[in-house]
């Protein structure tokens, strides 16, 4: 089966209409530079002047800074980007109006033409974690299938420069990433194949509780194609069992698989959804980064490529050729018999739990934002396993308290510096607390933005400041 759907669709009309972009960032510009082409009359909002904003106004968009924006009568939607809250005041202020709030992947949506059906069919992948590297192993298979295809979204490269041929190609297929923010405010997404990797609490703050970010998430599946969800996950496993006709349901999961699912079966990948005989498609040891998580979102993208049609075989070459992304993961060096992983992209307590409970002695560097996340659950399951912990970041006394509650006899380093060359004293900490055998794993278990750029600069201030050890 093959999940491409030609919906007959034409793009939407935008030529002479008022559109407010909301963002002038990544996936603002791209938003911008479509609308323009499609004729559409563009104005720009951001919270803070910059240079892309200077840019924007350069070439005629008019531009406006801060929250105090009125909007025009004719004004027929804001196109927001991730970073907007639902409260944000200028939301408010268009909402109350009438005017429609969607994401720029809605947008690349709507401005899709598959009337011919000739429009590049989506891929689509969400969860609390593993959303990158699924979706970069979905690209990894779609290519060794000999497809032409893009991994874009959430990712960094926004879906609307690759669904319109923005970036100067013409693909076969797009793997898609999406988050729970551009989920949020969508309407008529609805991929070809969508698949939610795992549910666990993140960005409440954002949406204000687990069920209304959930509910986010769920917006992937609103397609008439293939709903694909990890069985090993309860709260996924209940919504797919929810989800009716003309979706088809298909899940994966770690154990055997049964009729209509992917699994592992002596460590080799299997598919019985695509094949109803089941067909091999890849060795677990060739599942890389290695980890249980990681082969869960090594099966949640071979069940997107399997319902479009890409062969076991391609499955197989994408696996064993495919690259992991930096900061997941990843080992950076290895001293004095210690190793030292990166896995700066744990933002979250559930991704640090993954992350942790692939190695058996662990000194652990954690902290940064929760985001309203409670870390008890993961503390309390991975307790066992560390040898020390050292803590960075604003919310770093929340995971001392709990370390305190479920693991009182730990020894605990707490790093007050906050600035980003406090990583250094955070390493040095942590090699005292080690001996040969362990690894040293950052894991942060939350967002990075109080002390870095992001979790890329995190995790490159680590690695940087295990290599002043030699």
């Amino acid at each position: 089966m093959q999940a491409d759907i030609h919906t007959g669709v034409r793009p939407e009309n935008f030529g002479g209409k008022r559109v407010a972009v909301g963002g002038a960032g990544i996936s603002g510009v791209a938003a911008v530079n479509a609308l323009l082409a499609a004729g559409a009359d563009v104005s720009v909002i951001d919270r803070k002047d910059s240079d892309a904003l200077a840019a924007l106004a350069e070439r005629g968009v008019r531009v406006s800074v801060g929250d105090a924006v009125e909007f025009a009568s004719d004004t027929t939607a804001l196109v927001v980007s991730p970073g907007w809250r639902p409260e944000n005041p200028v939301i408010g202020r268009a909402l109350a109006a009438g005017i429609e709030v969607y994401s720029e992947p809605e947008l690349a949506w709507r401005l899709r033409d598959d009337s011919a059906g000739t429009a590049a069919p989506w891929l689509a992948v969400t969860g609390t974690n593993g959303k990158t590297t699924a979706v970069t192993m979905l690209a990894s298979m779609l290519e060794a299938a000999g497809l032409s295809t893009r991994a874009c979204g959430n990712i960094g490269h926004p879906v609307i420069s690759s669904a319109l041929g923005g970036d100067g190609r013409r693909y076969d297929v797009l793997a898609v990433e999406l988050s729970s923010f551009q989920l949020h405010w969508s309407s008529r997404l609805a991929p070809s194949a969508g698949a939610i990797l795992n549910l666990a609490d993140d960005h409440l703050d954002w949406h204000g509780g687990f069920d209304a970010y959930a509910a986010a998430k769920l917006a992937i599946w609103r397609g008439p194609g293939v709903a694909i969800g990890n069985a090993d996950d309860a709260g996924v496993a209940e919504r797919l069992g929810e989800h009716s006709a003309p979706v088809r349901p298909v899940a994966f999961t770690l154990s055997e698989p049964s009729a209509g699912q992917l699994g592992v079966i002596d460590g080799v990948l299997v598919d019985r959804a695509f094949s109803t005989a089941g067909v091999e498609l890849a060795s677990v040891v060739d599942v890389v980064p290695p980890g249980d998580h990681n082969v869960a979102n090594a099966l949640a993208a071979a069940a997107l490529a399997r319902a479009h049609g890409v062969p076991p075989d391609a499955v197989s070459r994408g696996l064993s050729g495919y690259t992991p992304q930096p900061h997941r993961n990843r080992t950076v060096a290895i001293h004095g018999g210690v190793r030292f992983v990166d896995d700066s992209k744990a933002t979250n307590p559930h991704a640090a739990a993954a992350s942790l409970t692939s190695y058996s002695r662990i000194v652990w560097i954690a902290g940064g934002q929760l985001k309203g996340v409670n870390v008890d659950d993961t503390v309390r399951a991975v307790a066992d396993r560390l040898a020390g912990v050292v803590l960075l970041g604003v919310d770093r006394a929340e995971i001392a308290a709990s370390l305190a509650r479920h693991a009182p006899q730990l020894p605990v380093v707490d790093i007050e510096r906050s600035d980003a060359d406090a990583m250094a004293d955070v390493v040095a900490a942590a090699v005292k607390l080690a001996q040969p055998g362990d690894v040293v794993l950052l894991a942060p278990a939350a967002a990075s933005l109080d002390m870095f750029a992001s979790y890329g600069a995190r995790g490159n201030a680590f690695a940087a400041a295990v290599a002043e050890l030699a």
